[in-house]
């Protein structure tokens, strides 16, 4: 509550009034004390009566005088505690009561002054929980305000007293240590332990929250003469790095990072505008039986040529499009548009199509698909879904209640890249998946690895021993195609059959071979003479 002062006109009257009462009282005194004094004394008469009523007022606006001139001085002592607790409020983050944005700066600079004077120089450390959304949506606000307050209480625990920690916000921290120009090593260690800290899990009512850290790291020059939000960003470029190459590590900052993030942040642009826009287009990779060489379908995969940015592959755009939470958007259109190419192929050749593990946490993606296999009328037969095996380990209860709901709508489910993920045969017999696909790492290196050679041949039996249909990815050359074929009956696809094309080339392939039940655009001579040698 803010202290509230009086009127300063009235206020500087009162005081007015109360000076020249005290001067008056003065004067009068020396007139009407001693004759009062004589008068007891009975050796003089009484003093004037006017004058005695006069000093008597005179005393009562003083002490009125008095008594205001208290209430004024205590109510300005409150304001000074209320601004200087105003002052602690904006320095400070509400939750976890470390510095907060604003103050870091100010902070910086007086801490950089004391490191002159010592010789010393700021390492600046960027740190920022992982997963942090997941678990506030699994779990709640009140659980991941309890996960953010015990990592600033660790965060604290180990760094040196004259260290900064602010929290900049979300999730996001910042750690701010004077040292000797030399010491590498010994920031590395501190950002190491503060890590291995915020990977110990944190209780929270009747659960364990858990998380884990990544971290970039950058030095000041040795004076200390560097802006502190500049040091500040190059710590987050750092750390954004550490990030991308698998979180839950550290990382240094190097000029060649900037580049980065500004390519980054021109992709994240153009994801954001290419979506709407179209630029996103799907292509389609042949899956063909291996004993006979028929086509039985294809599997969908994005491309994005983008004007400002050239070709982008899809292991760059698609985890960015993931962080940016537009991985939704950006595959339900890619959907649509396949569900209309392939509504024009045979009704005997299936459509696959990979989702994204965020999409697989979305409890209404099945009702999502729905939609879209009747806007575009296509047989919920011919599609399947492939759910990479590195999801089962995210929420299986989650992933069984999605397969579910896909297959109650006659979608099939696949496992794809099996072989990379680590599941059970436990998780394989309680999840009902129509298919599994080997990963492609293991078929391409088939021939003269016995290694590779012993774990497709034991994934192909366990396909047959659970009923389930197999398919390789990855066949690139006919002597694995060969090596392929004395393994049993199966599916598969590679570059051996064909580079992805996108619609009209595949469109028009499939009406050479009467896989089209709408006429097709021919080849032009020379797309022919490359699908020949194809």
């Amino acid at each position: 509550m803010r202290a509230r002062l009086g009127n300063p006109g009235r206020d500087a009257l009162v005081l007015t009034i109360t000076f020249a009462a005290i001067a008056l009282f003065v004067h009068l005194a020396t007139a009407v004390i001693p004759t009062a004094i004589g008068a007891a004394a009975g050796s003089a008469q009484g003093p004037d009566l006017a004058l005695a009523n006069a000093l008597v007022l005179n005393v009562a606006l003083i002490i009125f005088g008095w008594r205001r001139y208290r209430d004024l001085t205590g109510e300005l002592a409150a304001r000074r505690t209320a601004e200087t607790a105003a002052l602690g409020l904006a320095d400070r983050d509400p939750l976890t009561q470390c510095l907060n944005r604003r103050s870091i700066a100010a902070h910086c600079a007086s801490l950089a002054a004391t490191a002159r004077e010592r010789r010393e120089t700021l390492a600046f450390v960027m740190l920022d929980l992982d997963r942090f959304k997941q678990v506030n949506d699994t779990n709640g606000h009140a659980a991941s305000d309890a996960l953010l307050c015990a990592a600033a209480a660790r965060i604290r625990v180990l760094l040196p007293a004259e260290a900064l920690l602010a929290r900049l916000g979300g999730d996001e921290f910042a750690v701010v240590v004077p040292c000797a120009p030399n010491q590498r090593t010994v920031i590395e260690r501190l950002t190491e332990s503060i890590i291995a800290a915020i990977a110990e899990p944190v209780a929270f009512e009747d659960t364990d929250l858990e998380t884990s850290m990544s971290a970039g790291i950058v030095l000041a020059e040795p004076d200390c003469a560097e802006d502190p939000q500049v040091l500040l960003h190059r710590a987050d470029m750092a750390m954004y790095h550490a990030k991308r190459t698998g979180r839950n590590a550290l990382a240094w900052f190097e000029p060649s990072m900037e580049s980065d993030l500004k390519l980054r942040s021109a992709i994240e642009t153009g994801i954001r505008r290419g979506i709407p826009a179209g630029e996103f287009v799907p292509h389609y990779e042949k899956q063909i039986d291996l004993e006979t060489g028929e086509i039985k379908g294809f599997e969908m995969l994005a491309r994005w040529n983008s004007p400002t940015l050239g070709r982008i592959t899809p292991d760059v755009f698609i985890p960015i499009a993931e962080e940016l939470g537009q991985i939704t958007e950006l595959s339900e259109s890619l959907i649509r548009q396949a569900l209309r190419d392939a509504q024009k192929w045979d009704p005997k050749l299936t459509l696959s199509v990979n989702i994204s593990p965020v999409q697989l946490r979305d409890p209404w993606f099945a009702q999502r698909l729905l939609k879209l296999l009747v806007e575009a009328n296509f047989p919920p037969a011919r599609l399947e879904i492939e759910v990479t095996e590195s999801c089962l380990h995210e929420n299986v209860a989650l992933v069984r209640s999605l397969i579910t709901s896909l297959k109650n709508q006659g979608v099939k489910v696949s496992l794809d890249d099996f072989g990379t993920g680590y599941s059970s045969l436990s998780q394989l017999r309680s999840l009902p998946f129509d298919r599994i696909k080997i990963d492609r790492s293991f078929v391409m290196n088939l021939v003269g690895d016995k290694d590779n050679a012993t774990i497709v041949r034991s994934i192909i039996a366990l396909g047959e021993g659970l009923g389930l249909p197999i398919t390789a990815e990855g066949i690139e050359s006919e002597a694995v195609l060969a090596e392929l074929r004395t393994f049993g009956k199966f599916s598969g696809q590679g570059y051996l059959y064909g580079f992805p094309e996108n619609a009209e080339k595949t469109a028009a392939e499939l009406a050479q071979l009467n896989l089209l039940l709408e006429p097709a655009p021919a080849l032009a001579p020379a797309q022919a003479s490359t699908r020949r040698r194809a």
